[in-house]
Parts: C-alpha cells; structure tokens; sequence
C-alpha cells in the first residue's frame, strides 16, 4: 500500500520533515537495516582483528593497505554514476504510473454516444467498459505481482466477473505466442462499430471519437506491456552496483583508524637520549561516524532505486494495482448504467442576475478575501514623471543609421559589420515635441515656400542639433 504523508507536508513550518523521520512503514531505516547492521559488523571485525590480534609489522602492513585503499575510494566517480542512475529510475517510475490506462475519459464519451434506454442499450454499453476493464486486468496480470496473485487463472478472472465463460473459450481458441491482452479491444471495437449499424451510435463522428479514446486507451495497456518488457540496460545496474559496492568494500578497510605514519624528524633538534615524538594523526575513533552517514546516503540511494525500478511488485511503496482495478470497474460501470440519462433538474443558480459572481468564504479564509487579485508583474511599475518620456515619436530608418564611429566594438563582432549600435543617441527623439524633422524635408519645404529667411533658421536649427544640411 502506498504510503502517503502529503497532509503531514501541506504547511511549510519548523521541523515538518523531521516528523517524517520518525516513520518505520516505507521508510529508509526498513529498506537499509539489513546491509547497514552488515557494514557495521564487518567494520568491527576488521578494526578488532587490527587493535587485537595482529603484531605490530602486520599493523604497519596494513596501515599501508589501509592509506592505499583510502586513496582509492576518492577514485570512483560514485556521486555522478549514482545520481544520473537514479534521477534516469526516478522518471521512469512516473513514467509507467501515467500508463496505467484509466477508463475516466472512454466512460464519459460511451455514456454520451451508446443511446437506449432499453436492456440492448444498457447491456452495450456495460459490455463496452467491461472489455476496456478486461484489457487492463490482462495486462496488469502479467505485469504486477499483486494482480497475478489475485487472479493466478483465467477463471478467476471469469468468476469475477470481467469475462465469460463463452468469451473465456474464445480468448482461450485464439493461438498466439504473444500476450492477447488486446483481445477484448478487439471485440470492442466489433461490438461498436454493430452499435453504429443497429443505430444506437447515431453518426460516424460519435463512433469515430469512441474509437479514439479506445485506442489511447489501448496504447496506455500496450505502454505498460513495453515498460515491462524493456528494462534500464542491465549494464548500467551493474555498473552502479559494482560502484557502490567497491567504493564501501574499500572504506571498509580504507576508513579504519590505524596508527599514523612517522614524519621525517631532524636528528640535530633531539637531544641526546630523547626519543622522537609520536606523529600526530586522526582522532582515534571507534565508530566511524562519517563513514556509517556515507554509507546510509549512498547505499540507501542505491536501495531507493532498486525500489522504483519496478512498481509494481509488493513493496511499501509500490502502486496498488488492486485498488485500481476496484476502483476502475465500479466507477466506469456507474457512469455507463447508473449514471445514464440520470440528471438532477436544471436550475437557476444562486447568481443568476449578478453581473460579478463571488461565492462566499468562511471564518477561517475570509481574510484571503481582502488580497488584490494578481493583474500582471508590471501593473504596479512606477513610470517616470517626466512628460517627455511618454511622447510618442514616429520611428525613421533616417534617425536610426549610426555614424561610423557608434559602432559597439563586441557586439560588432556578432552581429556584422553594418549592424547599428545599441549606444546611438537618442537626443533627436528627447527634444522632439511633435513628428521628427528631417534636415532635407525641411530645406525642401523652405525653398517651396520661398521665404529665404525661414530657410536661414532651418539651417540654424539643423547646425544647433547636429546634422548639416545637405547642398542642393
């Protein structure tokens, strides 16, 4: 049964994961007890036999051992093998929960398609959604330990009520190597397309979107087959276990506490008769507490994977393909009997000459009520008080071609040679009050009108920002 603490975690508040820690049932202390009580007693047996038994050449012996072993565990690329194999396991394990097929949307339009109140119509559509729970339940049983132990043989699948004893001989006459989990699809889509002849399905577009949601339907079953099928490469699980095994086998002999070695002593700084000091080393620790707290990250991540590698076996954790089933036939055949041309009246609802609906709240969230509501990350941005920054100019290709020397040296390597610099001036666009004036336009107009003292401030005014004007 799943285990699930998703009310324990809706709030975020102090220490609300460490309640968590304190669970047994599908917890990390159940998966791992068994191989950490095991690192543990192999750990003392070495350090005993290390303390206890051996002389004192054979301690430097191993000491030596232990040093080479020590470096070698760094070696082993552990961190990086492990997390891209779990994180691969992790999705593939949400992967095949979204492929379990669920009849919620096949019911829905067998409910809306398959017409008669009579018993033909009643017993169609119950015999559609029980060939689509039939399907699952075949497929199920050959990929979950749990179905197959509820339904070991095709006649419990028949005195529970999803097959008949006449369809059982029919599944049964039909010679294939392969898995007929498909078989009641099959008939499905038979019985439907003698629904659309008989014309209880009234029109080729109603039976078209049934046989739609049929083949999802299907393709979920067949996806599930395929993730059975098909494993994570065996390679790539041997390779992290082999990882992970070897990176604690040689902690185990790595991570003791041996006796330091000897660093080089000067002889002109003892005394005569003094004898060297001892080398200081690491603190002499009988429970390696570093080493149990790698070891429980590490292995129990391994153990995790393992885990979730296959669902749908009985693990804690695992999916309750049981419950599904019940929960799937019970449901389908409500929405198809039941639940067929069975409506509550049509009323007027509570807002019905309200122009704003605004269901009412309680006590406890009235105050969720007085949040304005969300308009958009920049509704409430502060725009600059200055009247000429909001003026609205019209853009002139004329305005925007740079000088040589605007160029942006970096941006002139991206984006070519030509390309205009994002540090033009915008000083024409700053003082203009009205459309921008273009220096021959301008000079053009002048000489129209004949006025040779308005073309005099032209031209000053074109000297005052900027640009010459050009010669006729």
């Amino acid at each position: 049964m799943t285990v699930s603490y998703t009310l324990k975690v809706a709030e975020a508040r102090f220490g609300g994961f460490s309640g968590l820690l304190l669970r047994w049932r599908g917890s990390i202390y159940k998966l791992l007890y068994k191989e950490f009580l095991l690192f543990i007693a192999l750990y003392a047996l070495l350090s005993i036999t290390y303390r206890l038994l051996l002389t004192q050449e054979q301690r430097q012996v191993y000491a030596q051992v232990a040093r080479y072993c020590n470096r070698s565990a760094d070696l082993i690329p552990l961190s990086f093998v492990l997390g891209f194999y779990v994180t691969l396991v992790v999705n593939r394990w949400w992967a095949q929960y979204t492929s379990i097929p669920l009849p919620d949307q096949l019911m829905c339009v067998i409910s809306a398609s398959v017409h008669g109140v009579d018993q033909r119509g009643r017993l169609l559509r119950r015999t559609l959604i029980r060939y689509a729970n039939l399907a699952s339940v075949l497929v199920l049983r050959s990929v979950s330990t749990r179905v197959l132990k509820r339904f070991p043989t095709m006649e419990h699948v028949v005195d529970a009520g999803f097959m008949s004893q006449e369809e059982r001989k029919k599944f049964e006459s039909l010679k294939s190597d392969f898995n007929k989990y498909w078989v009641p699809c099959v008939w499905f889509t038979n019985l439907a397309a003698q629904a659309r002849r008989d014309g209880r399905i009234r029109d080729d577009i109603a039976l078209c979107l049934l046989l739609e949601e049929l083949n999802k339907y299907r393709a979920k079953c067949s996806m599930l087959f395929h993730y059975d099928w098909i494993s994570i490469p065996l390679v790539y699980t041997q390779v992290v276990t082999i990882a992970v095994y070897s990176f604690f086998a040689l902690s185990l002999v790595g991570r003791q506490f041996v006796e330091p070695e000897a660093g080089p002593t000067k002889p002109q700084e003892l005394l005569p008769g003094q004898e060297p000091p001892p080398a200081l080393g690491d603190l002499d620790m009988y429970v390696p507490l570093t080493t149990l707290l790698q070891f429980f990250f590490y292995a129990g991540w391994l153990k995790v994977a393992e885990q979730i590698i296959n669902p749908f076996g009985e693990d804690d954790d695992d999916f309750e393909t049981n419950k599904l089933i019940d929960r799937n036939l019970q449901v389908s055949l409500l929405s198809v009997d039941d639940m067929y041309q069975n409506l509550p009246p049509a009323e007027k609802d509570p807002y019905w000459d309200e122009d704003a609906a605004q269901p009412p709240y309680t006590v406890a969230t009235v105050a969720e009520s007085l949040r304005p509501s969300f308009l958009g990350s920049t509704f409430n941005l502060r725009m600059s008080d200055d009247p000429e920054q909001s003026l609205q100019v019209e853009a002139s290709p004329g305005l925007a071609r740079p000088a040589p020397t605007a160029q942006t040296p970096l941006l002139g390597r991206f984006l070519g040679a030509g390309a205009p610099s994002p540090a033009i001036s915008l000083r024409n666009f700053g003082r203009a009050r009205g459309a921008p004036r273009t220096p021959h336009l301008l000079r053009f107009r002048a000489e129209e009108g004949g006025d040779p003292e308005a073309a005099d401030r032209i031209e000053e005014e074109t000297a005052e920002s900027g640009n010459e004007p050009e010669e006729p």
